[in-house]
């Protein structure tokens, strides 16, 4: 019996070592050879996207051996400027503005006069009067910063309930707003001043950011869609890289060229491996703050519906542009938009799958609950945050699964759902008859079956994955049949999409249209309560979380301070970096490229798209230097906003213009991590030689030489 006890503890214990033992291996082998229990979070996880509200100058000192004074800052913020969804920058004391090709892509089409077609040929303004204004382009300078945290947390605090203190805080932030806006009118035109209320560390610290608005822009210079998105979707997020991807506007007031002493002097050498350099920029946004149960959301659901939702419907415009080459133009920003959004939220999930970099996170929110917990105060304000927003994440997840199948209010690419969802909103509004306004906007002009009928099955497939059987209206919608049966159906019979029944249908009362026996318009009014019965549930579990984020954004700005950076919030920030290659694919990426590289893809792709070039391009004259640098990487970073911002050096030279992420900087939506997360910018140099040798455009060069218009 003793010698069976103890071969049977010895057994155990071997079990047990082999047990222990293949989990250890399991946690190896799942994370590249390294014990996912050693991994700890970096000093830079949440980023370098430092704010101009406190940048951190010792920080700077210490690792550039440079202290910038507050002159140096406030010259860098008004040098800097923001475009709606892009970065752009002052680089002469004539009003001259830098950005990308893309930036202005829409812009080009708007100025584009009968018979021109500027995205695809380009645009250089030989003379000043030449200079185009851009209707619909405005470009922001951020002239006002100034603290409101107390303000608006005093507001949040004084409400009792959750929906109370939501309430409080966003008027007290509007009557921010106003009353600004109100003091500024005495001594500014009303509309050339905008004021933004910015929230920092969810709900940490407020700024109030104004706005100087000008509105009068004009084109002077964009390249040729194959050079400014030279490699097209291939090489997209790739690096390296061979791209012109610039643009040149100039800002006007009182029908002439602004006059500005802050502009960032242009470089003509460039930027060089080890050089230190700042980025200056609007990043869009970033989920670095989000605590775990947050991101595991983003990444058993967001994500894939996102990377599902961009892939079919990508590959639906695709193949028609395919099928019909003449309706390429109208449909390539379409195109390209949903495969870069694609990439993107691939990118962003491929982070949230990496053990390594989870690990990282998980690492920094267990040493953030830590400091709560050490001190009895902090504890007693912020001990049960965590758990309390896990709870509400995982409610809000079981309302989004039918809300987010039934809700199609202005949700683009779903046009056959979301045109009747609208014209169902506005019936239930109207007391008689909808407004010839909102007609006029229910009314689609350009609507292609063969792609919005391919769309509306996907999306039927998409609602059946999430309903199931259980909702009756939705049965009902689809008659027994398969989503891409039920679509084809749908699309012979329904008024969605044909201007004339349209207009007959919104022609009769709102309750005529509620009554009408249209499948889609009878859908939409059968679940009309329903979705609003499952959208004030989502309101007040979402009331409830946002409370519970914002009282974390202050436990996080208590423990950390302006230690770590905010989350990106589309406002302006400096982001630190050097030049530097990387491995990748088992070699190096060197930190500059060179035209060179753009001619050999040419040539090793056969001259077909997307890596042709124009004419111009192809046979360039005897004076080009292809050896001349055309892109570069740095460590700086950056998102999306960034795209046109100024890559500046100490002394306040522009070296280079940002266009692109790596494609191992997409994590960074969640993790910063420097070791192959680089920006990508086009070489001020490589853009002077672009513009003096192949578009002869010497006025712009000078100017950009000379710092002013050189007569």
């Amino acid at each position: 019996m003793n010698k069976l006890m103890r071969w049977l503890t010895g057994a155990i214990i071997v079990v047990l070592f082999i047990s222990c033992s293949t989990n250890e291996a399991l946690k190896t082998n799942l994370s590249g050879g390294v014990n996912l229990e050693s991994i700890q979070a970096g000093q830079f996880d949440t980023g370098k996207m430092w704010t101009f509200d406190f940048p951190p100058i010792d920080y700077f000192s210490k690792v550039y051996n440079f202290t910038p004074t507050k002159e140096w800052f406030e010259k860098v913020r008004l040098a800097a400027l923001r475009l709606p969804g892009c970065t752009a920058s002052f680089i002469s004391e004539d009003g001259l503005v830098m950005t990308n090709h893309h930036c202005v892509r829409s812009a080009l089409d708007s100025v584009s006069r009968a018979g021109e077609k500027l995205a695809e040929d380009g645009f250089y303004a030989v003379t000043l009067e030449e200079e185009r204004r851009a209707p619909n382009v405005y470009i922001d300078q951020l002239l006002l910063i100034e603290d409101v945290t107390k303000e608006v947390q005093q507001a949040f605090d004084s409400g009792i309930t959750d929906s109370e203190k939501i309430e409080y805080r966003n008027v007290k932030i509007k009557e921010i707003r106003e009353r600004t806006a109100l003091n500024y009118k005495s001594i500014a035109p009303q509309d050339s001043m905008v004021f933004n209320v910015v929230s920092f560390y969810n709900g940490g610290r407020y700024s109030l950011y104004g706005y100087k608005r000008y509105t009068d822009v004009r084109l002077v210079y964009a390249p040729e869609e194959a050079v400014g998105f030279f490699g097209g979707d291939p090489d997209n997020f790739t690096y390296p890289r061979y791209v012109f991807d610039c643009a040149f506007y100039r800002v006007y007031e009182n029908n002439k060229p602004i006059k500005t002493q802050n502009f960032f002097r242009f470089s003509t050498d460039g930027a060089k491996e080890g050089d230190a350099v700042f980025v200056i920029g609007n990043p869009g946004s970033t989920n670095r703050l989000l605590t775990i149960s947050q991101l595991e959301y983003l990444r058993d659901v967001i994500y894939p519906a996102n990377i599902e939702a961009t892939q079919t419907i990508g590959n639906i415009y695709s193949d028609y542009a395919e099928k019909n080459p003449e309706s390429k133009t109208q449909y390539i920003n379409t195109i390209f938009n949903l495969a870069n959004s694609r990439k993107a939220f691939t990118g962003y999930l491929s982070g949230l799958t990496d053990p390594v970099l989870m690990a990282k996170k998980k690492d920094f929110e267990k040493k953030f609950k830590k400091a709560i917990d050490s001190n009895s105060q902090l504890r007693s304000k912020y001990g049960n945050l965590w758990s309390d927003i896990a709870r509400f994440q995982s409610e809000i997840a079981e309302i989004n699964t039918e809300l987010n199948a039934l809700r199609f209010r202005g949700r683009a690419n779903a046009r056959y759902l979301s045109i009747a969802n609208d014209i169902v909103d506005e019936a239930f509004k109207a007391s008689d008859k909808i407004d010839a306004k909102v007609k006029a906007r229910l009314i689609p002009n350009i609507f292609v079956t063969e792609i919005e009928k391919q769309i509306l099955a996907f999306r039927l497939a998409v609602m059946k994955r999430s309903l199931g059987d259980r909702n009756k209206a939705f049965n009902n919608l689809l008659g027994g049949k398969t989503p891409e049966q039920a679509a084809d159906d749908i699309s012979k019979s329904t008024v969605i999409g044909s201007k004339e029944k349209m207009e007959n249908l919104l022609e009769g009362s709102a309750k005529d249209i509620i009554a009408s026996s249209d499948r889609l318009i009878s859908f939409f009014v059968a679940i009309n309560s329903q979705v609003k019965e499952l959208q004030q549930k989502f309101d007040r579990v979402n009331e409830k979380m946002q409370a519970r984020i914002q009282a974390l954004g202050r436990a996080l700005y208590e423990v950390y301070g302006t230690t770590i950076p905010p989350d990106a919030t589309f406002t302006l920030r400096i982001a630190d970096g050097v030049v530097k290659g990387y491995e990748y694919n088992g070699t190096l990426a060197p930190s500059t490229t060179t035209f060179y590289g753009m001619y050999d893809r040419y040539y090793s792709f056969g001259k077909k798209e997307p890596w042709g070039l124009p004419e111009r391009w192809a046979n360039p004259p005897a004076t080009f230097k292809m050896s001349v640098p055309m892109n570069f990487v740095s460590t700086n970073d950056i998102i999306g906003g960034n795209s046109g911002s100024p890559v500046i050096t100490k002394d306040l030279h522009v070296v280079g213009l940002i266009f692109d992420g790596n494609i191992e900087s997409l994590p960074g939506n969640i993790i910063f991590d420097e070791t192959k997360n680089r920006s990508v910018s086009v070489q001020t140099s490589g853009i002077l030689e672009g513009l003096e040798q192949i578009y002869k455009a010497d006025r712009i060069a000078k100017e950009l030489r000379a710092g002013k218009i050189v007569q």
